[in-house]
This record gives structure tokens, sequence and C-alpha cells, in this order.
């Protein structure tokens, strides 16, 4: 057993009261709600999987499909009743767990309200986010004012991905989480970036899932769009697009892997790469660290990976 050292900041916890919204959801859910990782989660088990696969801390955060499915005060008790469990873990065992609140988005109100009540009574350290609601993406206008009240906080925003509506289950063979998710982080990066958001916003501390989804694939086009010396991308991007996306951070869960590290590291410096697991989903916490172990990391990078870039975050975990 490796001595406990990394931070997980991709780590999902499934109180029971998540479960039964799902399994009261049933079809009407983006997602299957009945699935065997989420049902069958505990804390015991997670904390089984952390100490096998050396974690110190996991930040929790609920998982796609989310909390909201349809009903504005439904999802705000749920949201609340999440983050309460979610903090009493936190509370239990505050060296073992953080805390990414969920909201209720797409209800702006309550939201905001959620945000307040997470950050100031609860203490999370930080903000969970999907990358699309309802098929709109985070930089646009809706969500201008979760944003600036990220922003006015300095929060840490993670931001997990989920199917659109546009694209679910376009191959019902292949699950939307293989081809769909690392699409749409793409898409929400791009909608902030491209929209301004990102620039307006400085002072939020996003964490993209996944290596960055397709992103590092489509630099050149990122690039070549954002060549065209236009009054409205000067507007958007006043310091450029590469300045946007080298200061978010981006966790390997589920991309580790030599391929995509190794596109990633060509745009990201390792400062802002994370140590992610996306327990209880993928290979489990041990087959994560596996994964990293053989892409082509330094003893100092590893280091920053597993543990001191996620602590310049979450400090209080160090």
């Amino acid at each position: 057993m490796t001595t406990p050292h990394r931070i997980d900041v991709h780590h999902h916890f499934v109180p029971q009261v998540y479960k039964d919204a799902l399994i009261a959801c049933g079809d009407a859910c983006p997602a299957p709600g009945y699935q065997p990782p989420l049902q069958n989660w505990t804390e015991a088990r997670t904390l089984d999987q952390m100490d096998r696969a050396g974690i110190a801390s996991a930040l929790l955060s609920v998982t796609t499909p989310g909390i909201h499915f349809g009903d504005d005060a439904a999802a705000r008790r749920l949201a609340r009743q999440c983050n309460e469990a979610g903090a009493k873990m936190v509370a239990d065992r505050p060296r073992r767990f953080g805390l990414f609140a969920a909201l209720p988005l797409p209800d702006i109100e309550g939201s905001l309200a959620e945000i307040a009540y997470a950050l100031d009574q609860l203490k999370a350290d930080g903000i969970g986010l999907y990358t699309n609601y309802d098929a709109r993406f985070l930089g646009d206008a809706k969500f201008a004012p979760i944003l600036e009240e990220l922003d006015r906080r300095r929060a840490v925003a993670f931001v997990h991905p989920t199917s659109c509506l546009c694209c679910s289950a376009l191959q019902p063979e292949i699950a939307d989480a293989i081809i769909e998710y690392g699409t749409d982080t793409t898409r929400t990066i791009a909608s902030l970036v491209f929209g301004g958001a990102a620039a307006r916003h400085p002072n939020i501390r996003f964490i993209f899932c996944h290596a960055g989804g397709t992103m590092p694939y489509l630099i050149e086009r990122f690039i070549d769009f954002t060549g065209r010396d236009t009054a409205a991308m000067k507007a958007a991007m006043p310091h450029g697009m590469m300045h946007e996306l080298t200061r978010f951070h981006y966790d390997l869960a589920q991309t580790a892997h030599p391929a995509p590290v190794a596109a990633l590291r060509k745009i990201v410096p390792v400062e802002q790469l994370l140590f992610g697991t996306d327990y209880p989903y993928g290979k489990g916490c041990v087959g994560q660290v596996e994964g990293v172990a053989r892409c082509d990391f330094s003893a100092v990078e590893h280091a920053a990976i597993d543990r001191d870039n996620a602590l310049r975050l979450v400090p209080r975990l160090g």
C-alpha cells in the first residue's frame, strides 16, 4: 500500500439522497440513473480505494447527470441535500475529503443562493459545474451572473462534462462518455474563450476534466480561428487565446495515457495539470496512478501533479 500523499481533484460521491433521486427520475434523466458504479458507491469503498492508490485527499463532486431534472424547487432541495452530505464527510474527515459543491443550474437565482450557502456556511472548497445546461455552454450570457459571482469570490470551478441535447445517444452502441464528454468539454472551453467570458472573469480558477477533452487536438483550428484580426476577437481575448488556455487547470482522469498527455503538454505547463481518478468510474484509483506513471514525467513533475499543483487551489489540505 502506498503512503497517502496524492490529492484527487476528480472524485465522485453518491449520497443516498442522490441515489434515490436518480432512481425516481428513471428514464427522464439525461443519463441512466441506475448505474452500478453509482448505486454501489459507499464511503467505506471510496476510502479503501484512496488508501490503495496513495490518495491522501479527495475533492468530492456529484457526477453526471447532475442535479436538475426539470423542476427548480426539486433541484434546489437536491443540491442542498447533496452539499450537506458532502460537507458532513468533510467535517468527519477534514484531511481526507474536500467538496466541490453542486448547483441547481440552470436555475440562476437558486444557484446564486447555493453558492453563498456552500462557500460561506459549508465552507466548500469550490463549486462544481457541468459543461452545458439545456445545450447552453458556460460562456453563454445566461450564466454571466454565476461567473461574476465566482469571479468575485476567486472560486475554484470544477467543470465536469455531460452530454449535450444535440448529440446524446447518436451511436447507441457507444456510450456518450467515450466521445461526447471530451467533445463537450471542448465546446464549453471554446465558449468561454471565444466569447470573452474567460477574459472577463480572470479570478475563476477553472479545472477542466479529462485533459481538456479534444481541445489539444484541435489547437491548430483554435489558433487559425483566433488569428483573424478583428475587433471582436481582440475584445473577447485581449491577452490572446493561449493566455486563457494556459491559465486553466486540467485533470488527467481517464486520460492517463502518453498520447493525450503529450498533446496537452505541448499547450499547457505541468503546473496546470492535476491528478484525478473519476472514481467510481474508469479503471479505479490504482489504475489511474498506474496510467500517470506510464507518462513521461520526471519525479519533480510527478510530485507537482500528484499534490503540489492542487495545494495551490486548496491549500487547507496541506
